[in-house]
Formats: structure tokens, C-alpha cells, sequence
């Protein structure tokens, strides 16, 4: 039986992480693409070179270009820079903007029938620009953020509560960033609902922490950002995809009128499995759930808008 290819674009320390976790889940080849002369095969060679000890048999190439990419069942783009000092926020949508749509323009090209999954930051653009520029069905573009997003706040759960974070179900939805919607009261502790066993203030505070979260680790780390959990969080949504798992996990998928938000990619609860997106879970939502969920779409709506100006400048 032949086996996967999974192909991730960017090998900065998310797809190079990437890549490595990947080869050890041992269900697919993995092709590291990078600009950077030398980065992605020195990377994939010191993965493979891994293999005999981990006990996989991934091949893992890298490349300058997408000729090894062909034939890919998923496209991972991690593609972008940092923000860096001075840069202002239209600059830096500018920039990756032209990194990702030529990025998108190479996958597509190469890999048709790929489903592309987007973790390019600003995650609600960049997945929205991939769409458009790919042409490709709404269900076979997905952004991960909703999986990290629910990580991190499931984390800071456990460890207030002093449980393990395997019996800590949640999720958030909503934009990445500072406008994602966490909802306590949807979520559990194997199975006792939160608000039965913390207080509102404490519930309050982690959710805060949570939205904060990657900014959190900005600050401590001084030069880079988080990569240990992001890559992590992709490796569930391509296990999800390759595996046919029908995992049910917070997705930027494109809404077409569900929870009252139409034509933009934000985070909501989705079915994923070999069709990509094969479908979106609407959940009841009390009134002020509702205001806050609408709110972040408006912040989604303004960053595309923002992207979309800065493009055309």
C-alpha cells in the first residue's frame, strides 16, 4: 500500500517541528519546503537520520522548490514572518500576504487535489487569501487555530484544577487572538460541567490567559514564538484528515450562514475527516455568546479587509 505524502511549506521552528512529528506518526512521507538554501534538507536529512531510534520509516525530503511536493494528500503552510520592531501591522499583512499567495499558487499547482491547512499568521486572513487564490472547494481548506487556542485553555484548566488534561474537554471559537470565545459552559471535566467546580472569577481569569496565550510565550522566549504546541495541534487536524477519524475539533472553516456569520473563515466546532471539512457543528448559543462570537467575526472581517488594502498598496 502506498503511503501518504504530506508536504509542509515553511521550515522555520513550526514546520520543522512539524516535520518531525509527522515522521514519527510513520502513515506518511513528509517534503519540508524552505527558500533557505540548505535549512529544509538539513532539517529532513537530521529527521530521517532519526528514524532507526524512533523506529519509523518515514522518508522525509527537503527542498528548495515543489517538484517533490507532487502528489501531496495535505499541505501544511507555515509560511510568514514575525512581526519584528517598527513593523507595522499593514507591512507585515503586506508581507505575508505575498509570501502565502505565492506559496498557494506553487501548492496548487503541484498537488490539485491536496487539502491545504493554514497556520500562516494572521491565521484568519492568511486561510481566507489561500482559499481565494487556490480555488479550491471551501471543505478542503481548513486554518488550524481553534485546536491550539482549545489547548491552551484546556492546559491552564487542569492545572488549576490539579487533574489530568486528558479528562479537560473544551473549546473556543471564534478568530485566533485576542477575540476567540471560549465557552465554559460547554465544557467538562470528564464530564462535570466547569462552572460546577470552579468559581466565575477564576473561570474568567484562564480564559484571559487563553487568549493571551500565545503573546505569553512571545514575551518570555524575547525572539520567536510558539511552536512545541502549534505543531502539535496541526498533527491532530492531519490525523483527523488522513485517518478518516471524523474528529470532531475547532476549526477556521468558511461560513455560509451558520451561527448567523456568512463569507469569512472562522473558528467553530467541525466534523473533520478525508474530505477536509466535511462538516460544521452549530451549537445553541445563549444571547451574550452570540454578541461575543459576532464581535470577533467583526474583527475577522476588518483583517481581511485590512489585508486585502494592504495587497492592493
Amino acid at each position: 500500500m502506498p503511503r501518504y505524502k504530506v508536504t509542509v511549506v515553511g521550515a522555520g521552528m513550526v514546520g520543522g517541528t512539524l516535520a518531525q512529528r509527522l515522521a514519527e506518526r510513520d502513515y506518511a512521507d513528509v517534503v519540508l519546503i524552505d527558500i533557505v538554501e540548505g535549512m529544509p534538507q538539513g532539517k529532513a536529512l537530521d529527521i530521517q537520520e532519526a528514524g532507526p531510534v524512533y523506529g519509523y520509516d518515514s522518508r522525509v525530503i527537503g527542498s528548495n522548490g515543489y517538484e517533490e511536493s507532487r502528489g501531496s494528500e495535505i499541505v501544511v503552510i507555515t509560511s510568514g514572518i514575525a512581526r519584528k520592531p517598527g513593523m507595522s501591522r499593514d507591512d507585515l499583512l503586506k508581507t505575508n500576504a505575498g509570501i502565502v499567495r505565492q506559496v498557494t499558487e506553487q501548492v496548487v499547482a503541484a498537488s490539485p487535489d491536496s487539502i491545504l491547512l493554514v497556520v500562516a499568521n494572521p491565521l484568519d486572513a492568511m486561510v481566507t487569501l489561500t482559499h481565494q487564490v487556490s480555488g479550491f472547494p471551501k471543505q478542503r481548506v481548513v486554518g488550524m487555530a481553534g485546536v491550539l487556542d482549545s489547548a491552551r485553555y484546556r492546559s491552564f484548566l487542569a492545572e488549576e484544577l490539579g487533574v489530568s488534561a486528558e479528562d479537560v474537554h473544551g473549546f473556543v471559537l471564534g478568530g485566533h487572538g485576542d477575540s476567540m470565545v471560549p465557552l465554559p459552559r460547554y465544557t467538562t471535566i470528564a464530564g462535570i460541567p466547569l462552572p460546577a467546580l470552579l468559581s466565575l472569577d477564576r473561570i474568567d481569569a484562564i480564559v484571559d490567559r487563553a487568549r493571551n496565550g500565545g503573546a505569553e510565550i512571545v514575551s518570555l522566549l524575547r525572539t520567536g514564538s510558539a511552536y512545541y504546541a502549534p505543531s502539535a495541534s496541526v498533527v491532530e487536524m492531519v490525523d483527523a484528515i488522513l485517518l478518516d477519524k471524523k474528529r470532531v475539533l475547532p476549526c477556521a472553516a468558511y461560513l455560509e450562514g451558520e451561527y448567523g456569520i456568512d463569507g469569512i473563515f472562522m473558528g467553530v466546532p467541525c466534523v473533520l475527516g478525508a474530505g477536509g471539512v466535511e462538516r460544521i457543528l452549530e451549537i445553541q448559543l445563549e444571547p451574550a455568546e452570540q454578541a461575543l462570537l459576532n464581535k470577533s467575526a467583526d474583527s475577522v472581517r476588518e483583517l481581511w479587509s485590512a489585508t486585502e488594502k494592504a495587497m492592493q498598496a
